[in-house]
Protein backbone atom coordinates (compact mmCIF):
# COMPACT_ATOMS: atom_id res chain seq x y z
CA UNK A 1 0.00 0.00 0.00
CA UNK A 2 1.32 3.13 -0.82
CA UNK A 3 0.40 6.86 0.37
CA UNK A 4 -3.69 7.80 -0.72
CA UNK A 5 -3.35 11.50 0.68
CA UNK A 6 -1.82 14.50 1.91
CA UNK A 7 -3.44 16.41 4.74
CA UNK A 8 -2.40 20.01 5.00
CA UNK A 9 -2.98 22.20 8.89
CA UNK A 10 -2.19 24.69 10.84
CA UNK A 11 -0.53 24.27 14.42
CA UNK A 12 -2.61 27.08 16.15
CA UNK A 13 0.43 27.50 17.81
CA UNK A 14 3.27 30.21 17.27
CA UNK A 15 5.84 30.56 14.80
CA UNK A 16 8.02 27.62 15.40
CA UNK A 17 7.51 23.99 15.74
CA UNK A 18 7.19 22.84 19.81
CA UNK A 19 7.70 19.50 20.40
CA UNK A 20 3.95 18.40 20.67
CA UNK A 21 3.96 19.64 16.79
CA UNK A 22 7.06 17.72 15.91
CA UNK A 23 5.11 14.33 17.39
CA UNK A 24 1.77 15.05 15.08
CA UNK A 25 3.11 16.22 11.67
CA UNK A 26 5.53 14.76 9.06
CA UNK A 27 6.66 18.32 8.00
CA UNK A 28 5.88 21.60 9.26
CA UNK A 29 6.54 25.04 7.48
CA UNK A 30 8.16 27.83 10.14
CA UNK A 31 7.40 31.20 9.74
CA UNK A 32 10.02 32.00 7.71
CA UNK A 33 9.18 29.34 5.76
CA UNK A 34 11.55 26.97 6.69
CA UNK A 35 10.42 22.89 6.39
CA UNK A 36 11.15 21.46 9.70
CA UNK A 37 11.21 17.62 9.89
CA UNK A 38 8.96 15.80 12.42
CA UNK A 39 9.69 12.63 14.53
CA UNK A 40 8.28 10.27 12.39
CA UNK A 41 8.48 9.72 8.34
CA UNK A 42 5.89 10.18 6.40
CA UNK A 43 6.64 5.90 6.19
CA UNK A 44 5.56 5.22 9.40
CA UNK A 45 1.89 6.32 8.47
CA UNK A 46 1.61 3.87 6.16
CA UNK A 47 0.83 1.25 8.68
CA UNK A 48 -0.70 3.05 12.21
CA UNK A 49 -1.07 -0.41 13.81
CA UNK A 50 1.86 -0.29 16.32
CA UNK A 51 1.20 3.01 17.47
CA UNK A 52 4.71 5.19 16.00
CA UNK A 53 3.19 7.49 13.60
CA UNK A 54 2.09 11.12 12.98
CA UNK A 55 -0.80 11.15 14.94
CA UNK A 56 -2.32 14.50 12.79
CA UNK A 57 -5.63 13.42 11.50
CA UNK A 58 -8.36 11.60 13.73
CA UNK A 59 -9.47 9.28 11.42
CA UNK A 60 -7.52 9.51 8.81
CA UNK A 61 -3.73 8.58 9.57
CA UNK A 62 -3.05 5.67 7.64
CA UNK A 63 -1.43 6.24 3.88
CA UNK A 64 -1.65 9.95 5.24
CA UNK A 65 0.89 12.46 4.89
CA UNK A 66 0.84 15.16 7.56
CA UNK A 67 1.95 18.67 6.78
CA UNK A 68 1.18 22.03 8.87
CA UNK A 69 2.55 25.40 8.65
CA UNK A 70 3.31 26.86 12.04
CA UNK A 71 0.46 29.67 13.71
CA UNK A 72 -2.85 31.11 13.45
CA UNK A 73 -2.56 30.67 17.61
CA UNK A 74 -5.70 32.68 18.79
CA UNK A 75 -7.78 32.68 15.56
CA UNK A 76 -11.22 33.16 15.58
CA UNK A 77 -12.37 34.33 12.25
CA UNK A 78 -10.65 36.26 9.46
CA UNK A 79 -11.47 39.46 11.44
CA UNK A 80 -9.30 37.92 14.49
CA UNK A 81 -6.36 35.73 13.10
CA UNK A 82 -4.42 35.80 16.45
CA UNK A 83 -0.37 36.80 16.81
CA UNK A 84 0.76 34.34 14.63
CA UNK A 85 -0.89 34.46 10.77
CA UNK A 86 0.03 33.03 8.29
CA UNK A 87 2.71 34.05 6.44
CA UNK A 88 2.78 34.47 2.35
CA UNK A 89 6.39 32.94 2.28
CA UNK A 90 5.29 30.15 4.70
CA UNK A 91 2.04 29.36 2.65
CA UNK A 92 3.95 29.07 -0.37
CA UNK A 93 6.66 26.85 1.21
CA UNK A 94 3.80 24.91 1.93
CA UNK A 95 2.18 24.37 -1.16
CA UNK A 96 6.17 23.86 -3.24
CA UNK A 97 6.75 21.24 -0.54
CA UNK A 98 2.92 19.41 -1.17
CA UNK A 99 4.06 19.45 -4.71
CA UNK A 100 7.23 17.52 -4.49
CA UNK A 101 5.79 15.26 -2.03
CA UNK A 102 2.62 14.38 -4.45
CA UNK A 103 5.41 14.25 -7.58
CA UNK A 104 7.93 11.71 -4.81
CA UNK A 105 4.94 9.74 -3.91
CA UNK A 106 2.74 9.32 -6.49
CA UNK A 107 0.01 11.10 -5.03
CA UNK A 108 -2.48 12.81 -7.44
CA UNK A 109 -3.27 16.81 -6.31
CA UNK A 110 -6.87 16.41 -5.88
CA UNK A 111 -5.69 13.97 -2.73
CA UNK A 112 -4.12 17.45 -1.10
CA UNK A 113 -6.94 17.83 2.13
CA UNK A 114 -7.18 20.29 4.28
CA UNK A 115 -8.16 19.00 7.46
CA UNK A 116 -11.24 20.81 7.79
CA UNK A 117 -11.78 19.31 3.92
CA UNK A 118 -10.71 16.10 5.37
CA UNK A 119 -13.36 16.15 8.83
CA UNK A 120 -16.27 17.78 6.29
CA UNK A 121 -16.53 14.90 4.71
CA UNK A 122 -16.17 12.30 7.52
CA UNK A 123 -18.21 13.63 9.85
CA UNK A 124 -17.75 10.62 12.32
CA UNK A 125 -13.96 10.86 12.86
CA UNK A 126 -12.65 13.20 15.47
CA UNK A 127 -11.22 15.36 12.72
CA UNK A 128 -15.40 16.46 12.15
CA UNK A 129 -15.15 20.39 12.95
CA UNK A 130 -11.61 21.30 12.57
CA UNK A 131 -11.08 24.49 11.19
CA UNK A 132 -7.74 24.56 9.88
CA UNK A 133 -7.64 25.74 7.13
CA UNK A 134 -10.80 27.54 6.46
CA UNK A 135 -9.01 31.03 6.04
CA UNK A 136 -5.14 31.71 4.53
CA UNK A 137 -4.15 35.40 5.56
CA UNK A 138 -1.84 36.19 2.79
CA UNK A 139 -5.06 35.54 0.74
CA UNK A 140 -7.85 37.08 2.38
CA UNK A 141 -10.37 37.11 -0.43
CA UNK A 142 -10.38 33.49 -0.74
CA UNK A 143 -14.03 31.94 0.97
CA UNK A 144 -13.72 28.90 3.40
CA UNK A 145 -15.31 26.77 1.21
CA UNK A 146 -13.26 27.40 -1.42
CA UNK A 147 -9.73 27.47 0.69
CA UNK A 148 -9.27 23.54 -0.16
CA UNK A 149 -9.76 24.41 -3.88
CA UNK A 150 -7.60 27.30 -4.11
CA UNK A 151 -4.10 25.01 -2.49
CA UNK A 152 -4.81 22.65 -5.13
CA UNK A 153 -4.10 24.86 -8.00
CA UNK A 154 -1.43 26.55 -6.00
CA UNK A 155 -0.12 23.20 -5.91
CA UNK A 156 -0.86 22.16 -9.48
CA UNK A 157 1.84 25.06 -10.18
CA UNK A 158 4.33 24.37 -7.96
CA UNK A 159 3.81 20.40 -9.72
CA UNK A 160 4.01 21.81 -13.30
CA UNK A 161 7.44 22.99 -12.45
CA UNK A 162 9.03 20.20 -10.96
Amino acid sequence: MGFAKIIIHWTAGGYKPNSTDLKHYHYLIDGNGNVNHGIYKPEDNLNCNDGKYAAHTGGGNTGAIGVAMCGMLGFKNKGSVGAYPLKSKQVEACFKLCAELCKKYNIPVENVWTHYEFGKNHPTTTSAGKIDIIYLPPYPNVKANEVGGFIRNKIRWYYERL
